[in-house]
């Protein structure tokens, strides 16, 4: 099955992982490779179980600031603590997905800017996919929508 992803020409996918998400991460980031035109990988070149999760998430976060056009996608355990991490650092809107339609709202609604996901509890399958949705996604645009996202400016 041939998966189709949506990002605009040129706009680059950050992609990192601590230790618990590191296995699950390559395997993504070889199936978006096939697709994506430019996927970084911020992580350590190896698995290391002293790789912290803070610093992985703030270096895709701050890559993601750099470059507007740009996304990110962050693997931990439970997606939970990269997404802490990323949502420290001012203008990152991480949003944790759980099944494709979580993954699409957080596009849709919140233009979150990085996805972030739980390596132990989901399939390579099922992170490809919710990853798949979430780049298909756009920002809807709508009033109200605008409106939340500079609330939290």
């Amino acid at each position: 099955m041939k998966h189709t992803f949506f990002m605009e020409k040129n706009t680059t996918l950050y992609i990192g992982a601590d230790h618990a998400g590191f296995t699950q991460k390559e395997k993504l980031k070889i199936a978006l490779e096939k697709y994506l035109h430019r996927v970084v990988d911020l992580s350590a070149p190896i698995k290391n179980d002293s790789d912290d999760y803070p610093i992985i998430a703030s270096k895709v976060a701050r890559a993601v600031l750099k470059n507007p056009k740009s996304k990110g996608i962050l693997l931990c355990g439970s997606g939970q603590g990269v997404c802490i991490a990323a949502n420290r650092i001012k203008g990152i809107r991480a949003a944790i997905a759980w099944n494709p339609q979580s993954a699409v709202a957080s596009r849709n609604d919140d233009d979150a800017n990085i996805l972030c996901l739980g390596a132990r509890f989901f399939t390579s399958q099922q992170l490809l996919t919710m990853t798949r949705v979430w780049l298909q996604t756009p920002f809807s645009k709508l009033a109200r929508h605008k409106r939340r996202i500079k609330l939290l400016k």
